[in-house]
């Protein structure tokens, strides 16, 4: 009896070895980001948080490469706006329930659906990065940017929200003898480029923070580089005017 409970007792060792050579090492190298050393695999499975060697991966590319096809041009099934309507739940903490956002991020609905393709895949791909937007656009589909698109250009942007003030000189006629370019011409219901945004209820903050990232050669998803060309040529008077003449009244609350 004494010889078969030292059995039992090596059994019951040799168990316990081998589960916790599976839980505490062998499993936790076998993850993604394993640690590099036998310590760092037993505090990785007790919990221990642990830097992250790979995670979100950000190609480097430098400028957009999108390219209005047809098929993208084309007008969007309502299938499509109700799958877009599905996706676009993981946005609403920034870009609100609706649309219209309450945290200085762009106001989506009413947007030009090409608009808002184009920087989505300008996140995916990388010649437009944002630690909230990187990783949420990596994990979609090139049909599911094209129904998100689709479901929040169908949403019309509220009346209060829509400029109605006589456009500023920068706005109407930028500065010829500078080179800079009316904004008008591009962004607005005076007229508009493909895959140019609707500026238009955009907030104050979020239109300041982008052309001051577009002047100091930041942000680089601009076709031909436009808006840094604009945007360096702008004094920041003519910077604020225009930031001031699209956001228009302040978001309703």
């Amino acid at each position: 009896m004494k010889r078969a409970g030292l059995w039992g007792v090596v059994g019951v060792l040799g168990l316990a070895a081998t589960g916790g050579f599976v839980s505490y090492l062998w499993l936790p190298h076998g993850q993604l980001d394993a640690p590099r050393s036998l310590w760092g695999a037993i505090c990785a499975s007790l919990g221990v948080p642990q830097p992250r060697s790979v995670g979100l991966i950000i190609p480097q590319k430098t400028r957009s490469d999108v390219v209005l096809t047809h098929d993208l041009l084309q007008r969007p099934q309502p299938g499509d706006i109700g799958h877009g309507a599905t996706l676009a739940l993981r946005c609403t903490p920034c870009h609100g329930p609706t649309g219209i956002s309450y945290a200085n991020s762009p106001n989506l609905a009413g947007q030009r659906p090409v608009a808002i393709y184009k920087q989505l895949h300008d996140y995916k791909f990388g010649a437009r990065t944002n630690a909230i937007m990187t990783p949420e656009a990596q994990a979609l589909s090139d049909t599911d940017m094209r129904q998100i698109a689709a479901y929040y250009a169908s949403i019309a942007r509220p009346r209060e929200l829509r400029v109605t003030a006589e456009p500023p000189p920068i706005v109407r006629w930028g500065d010829p003898m500078r080179n800079v370019a009316p904004c008008g011409s591009c962004h607005g219901e005076m007229g508009h480029t493909l895959g140019s945004p609707e500026l238009g209820g955009e907030p104050r903050a979020y239109l300041l923070q982008q052309l001051g990232l577009f002047a100091a050669d930041t942000r680089t998803n601009d076709i031909n580089g436009q808006m840094r060309a604009v945007a360096r040529g702008m004094t920041s008077d003519e910077i604020m005017t225009a930031a001031e003449y699209y956001s228009g009244p302040s978001t309703p609350q």
